[in-house]
């Protein structure tokens, strides 16, 4: 495990350019992660209020130390508060955990993957590609999308966001120059997050594409994004499904969500054009709000990163 002293200082750019040492340890590719576990939250709810027990003790914790905000008490109480979005795949809902009679509380966005009746993973054949389970049957089912099978992939996403979340939240931490909600836990196909908004009125940050922004804030996010993209390339990733809805600005940093698609560059054939992907729609709408063609030429980004991950 990485001591906190063995951290490299943020990157600093040099003459306008980013740089990254060819040898920083941060940028390793770990190991297999913990699998989750396999339970999901079962508590009933106070019949009076809804509320549960914190679950987090049955489930999978995000990297350490764990941040000064969160409430990781086995006392505290998870109240639902709503929802803050809806998918195909999943619902996003907004849950305070509080320990009662106490100021301790924090605000969480759970990602709840939905049942294998309900759930339409529309896409997820080529992002599977390069993820494979430890048993021949898992694969299987998971090929012939029976339930059992749509089940384990519901599995795979969740447990894919995680630990990429974690792996990224340790590079920004690193570095400074990536930013994604700190991933609280995991329990079966429930993700919790930290929530990236207004605490005192539960209002989420917004998405990049709600956002008007002005010529030097554009330019500052491109560079930002950029930024991100290197790093992400560096560490053998693209985002996989990366538009300005799955951006959001919070306190002025770009921050990245929604990775349970993470692609592996090296793992998966399908890679580089992920890659492609994700850059030409984001340096489309920078360019519709009149940041210059050359700044965000799409295969001249594509290409840098590329090189950056060792695929050129």
């Amino acid at each position: 495990m990485r001591e906190d002293h063995d951290l490299p200082a943020p990157a600093r750019r040099t003459r306008g350019k980013r740089r990254f040492d060819d040898d920083e340890p941060y940028l390793l590719k770990r190991g297999r992660p913990a699998e989750p576990a396999p339970a999901e939250p079962d508590d009933e709810p106070d019949p009076a209020t809804g509320d549960r027990w914190s679950s987090w003790d049955a489930a999978v914790h995000g990297p350490e130390p764990y941040p000064d905000w969160l409430v990781t008490e086995l006392a505290a109480r998870d109240s639902e508060l709503g929802v803050l979005k809806t998918g195909k795949e999943a619902d996003v809902h907004l849950v305070r955990r509080a320990v009662p009679e106490t100021d301790r509380s924090c605000l969480l966005a759970v990602k709840r993957y939905r049942d294998a009746t309900h759930r339409l993973f529309h896409r997820d054949a080529g992002y599977l590609e390069g993820r494979r389970v430890r048993r021949s049957r898992e694969n299987r089912a998971m090929a012939g999308r029976t339930a059992f099978g749509r089940q384990m992939i519901a599995g795979q996403w969740a447990a894919a966001e995680f630990a990429v979340l974690a792996r990224l939240w340790e590079l920004g931490e690193a570095t400074g120059a990536i930013r994604v909600p700190y991933p609280v836990q995991l329990l079966g196909t429930e993700l919790m997050l930290e929530f990236l908004g207004d605490t005192a009125s539960g209002r989420a940050a917004p998405r990049l594409a709600q956002l008007r922004p002005g010529s030097a804030q554009l330019g500052d996010l491109w560079t930002q994004l950029v930024d991100a993209l290197v790093l992400l390339a560096r560490a053998g990733y693209a985002h996989g499904d990366l538009s300005p809805y799955n951006l959001l600005v919070h306190d002025g940093r770009l921050v990245l969500i929604d990775l349970p698609q993470v692609v592996d560059l090296v793992a998966n054939p399908q890679g580089p054009e992920f890659l492609a992907r994700d850059v030409r729609v984001v340096a489309t709408w920078f360019a519709a709000r009149g940041l210059t063609g050359a700044v965000t030429d799409p295969a001249a980004l594509t290409g840098t990163l590329l090189r950056e991950a060792g695929l050129r």
